[in-house]
């Protein structure tokens, strides 16, 4: 039986954001973002439920990488009927596969929009054994394993944390995601990335990261890395009172305006750039 779509489409002007969520998670964890860079930049946005997403640990071991990366490219291709300008993005490992395909397909992004990007889980809550993750991962005890979610669940104010162990207790992974992620999705995870490094260098639309300095699931030096290594243009912010859900917790006002300036300049450059066109065309 398909899984339930809970992908979120808000439509605006010829601008759009495409945001992808994080492992095991759900569009849910972009919505207080995609909603505002719609109501305030009247922006349109995209935030693709992926593949094996919002269902159970089996609906998501029976999908890979690549599946992920196709529930993307569908949104992308939707998204090109109704904008001029795409800026692709997402959360954690969203922000990850928002680079694979930003260098996979140049001419269809104009920028990005990095949320806590993860290469390595190593913020400060993730237990010190982890590492051994990637020594038994293809045995028979590393296949049984699953990365579970813990205080603080990513979350700094108490009061959301709270709204979303409710849900983590109901089992509702459609609004909070699963509670625990299976090792072989974290395999999948760790394919992605090691193909989306060999790449970056080669990413030449300008990026926004936002990431937190007391990232409890990706440290800091996650954005220090991709910034060094992008091939474009890079604005950092580094947020100082959140963790690692930087689109839910207290400082989700700083994400979207600063997601809302990218888009002002990306937009204005497009029009530029028609202008130019036109006075080209005029000249002739």
């Amino acid at each position: 039986m398909p899984l339930a779509d809970h992908s979120l489409r808000f439509s605006g002007n010829r601008t759009g954001f495409l945001l992808i969520h994080g492992l095991g998670g759900t569009p849910v964890e972009l919505r207080l973002v995609a909603r505002a860079l719609h109501r305030i930049g009247g922006h349109t946005v995209h935030c693709p439920q992926l593949a094996g997403h919002c269902g159970s640990e089996a609906d998501l071991l029976a999908t890979n990488w690549q599946d992920w990366i196709a529930s993307v490219e569908t949104a992308l291709d939707r998204m090109k009927t109704q904008c001029d300008t795409i800026i692709i993005g997402g959360l954690s490992m969203g922000a990850v596969m928002a680079m694979y395909i930003a260098a996979k397909r140049q001419d269809d992004i104009a920028g990005l929009a990095l949320y806590a990007p993860t290469l390595w889980y190593d913020g400060w809550s993730i237990p010190w054994y982890s590492f051994l993750l990637k020594l038994l991962i293809d045995t028979p005890m590393g296949r049984r394993f699953r990365f579970v979610e813990r205080e603080p669940y990513g979350i700094k104010d108490p009061r959301i944390r709270a709204m979303i162990v409710h849900a983590m207790g109901r089992g509702d992974s459609a609004v909070a995601g699963l509670l625990g992620t299976p090792s072989g999705a974290v395999k999948q995870m760790w394919g992605l990335i090691r193909e989306t490094r060999r790449s970056m260098g080669t990413i030449r639309q300008p990026a926004l990261i936002v990431h937190a300095r007391e990232d409890d699931v990706a440290s800091l030096a996650n954005a220090i890395h991709i910034q060094r290594h992008l091939g474009g243009l890079v604005d950092t912010v580094v947020l100082d009172d959140c963790y690692h859900l930087v689109t839910i917790d207290r400082q989700n006002d700083v994400v979207i305006e600063r997601s809302l300036g990218l888009a002002q300049r990306l937009t204005a450059a497009f029009a530029a750039r028609g202008s130019a066109g036109a006075c080209a065309v005029a000249a002739e």
